[in-house]
Parts: C-alpha cells; sequence; structure tokens
C-alpha cells in the first residue's frame, strides 16, 4: 500500500526550515510516497490545528511535522517545544495515524539547527513510513 502523507513545516526560522522541507520532499519521493498536501503555518506552536485537521482527511495516512526551535534570551524555546510534542503525541493518538517530530530544539543555538537540517528532515519521513507499516501489520 502506497502511503498517503502530509507534511507540517513552519515558516519560523524558514532559512533552516526550507531546506528540512526539500529533504523531507526529496527523501518521500525515495520511498515511493504519496504527498497528498504540503501546509506551512507561522511557528511550531501553530502546527497542532493543521495537523489535526489533516488527519481528520481519509486520504492522509500520517502527517511528518518540520520545524526549528531555537535557543532565544528566555525559555520561551522550552515552552514552545514542549508542549507543542505533547499536542502532537495526543493528536497521534487520537487519529491512530502517526504523526512525526520533525522539530529541532529546545536549547538548540543557530549552528546547531543548521547541523541537523538533513537528519531531522529524513528521519521524519522514514519514522513515518516505519510506524505505519507496523500499525498495519498489527491492524490486519
Amino acid at each position: 500500500m502506497i502511503l498517503n502523507i502530509a507534511i507540517v513545516t513552519a515558516e519560523f526560522n524558514s532559512e533552516i526550515t526550507s531546506k528540512m522541507l526539500d529533504l523531507a520532499i526529496e527523501k518521500a519521493n525515495a520511498l515511493k510516497m504519496n504527498i497528498k498536501y504540503t501546509a506551512q503555518v507561522p511557528g511550531v506552536f501553530d502546527m497542532p490545528l493543521m495537523i489535526d485537521t489533516l488527519l481528520q482527511r481519509k486520504d492522509v495516512d500520517a502527517v511528518i511535522t518540520l520545524g526549528a526551535v531555537i535557543k532565544g534570551q528566555t525559555k520561551h524555546d522550552e515552552l514552545i517545544s514542549h508542549v507543542t510534542a505533547k499536542t502532537i503525541a495526543d493528536l497521534s493518538i487520537k487519529h491512530q495515524k502517526p504523526v512525526t517530530l520533525g522539530i529541532t530544539g529546545p536549547g538548540m543555538s543557530d549552528r546547531q539547527a543548521h547541523q541537523r537540517i538533513r537528519p531531522v528532515a529524513e528521519r521524519a519521513v522514514e519514522a513515518a513510513k516505519k510506524l505505519f507499516d507496523e500499525l498495519e501489520k498489527i491492524r490486519k
């Protein structure tokens, strides 16, 4: 079965996230996934509503998230990362569909964010396929 995916990307830190998106699309194509939707949201914190909407669609089997939360002067990065990760996990369970966490941070420098572009984007796509395949085995 061909896996139909959606990719949700944060526009914040777009110099990083746009590269993540390009690599995720490349990896999805290499794995013969069908990219049904790509969506841009302002920031990582804004992802859950878009993810929930996409997961309600019958033509979406999994959602891949892409974002970069870089450390600033305060602990805002920790708040954003923790709340978003928890909400994303809750949505995956609610809809019984994989939602992968291709979001880097918190506590990450700009340099670290650039170093993690490829591995995080590719692993997020790979994780969606692996999790979907494993769930399909169990559900049969």
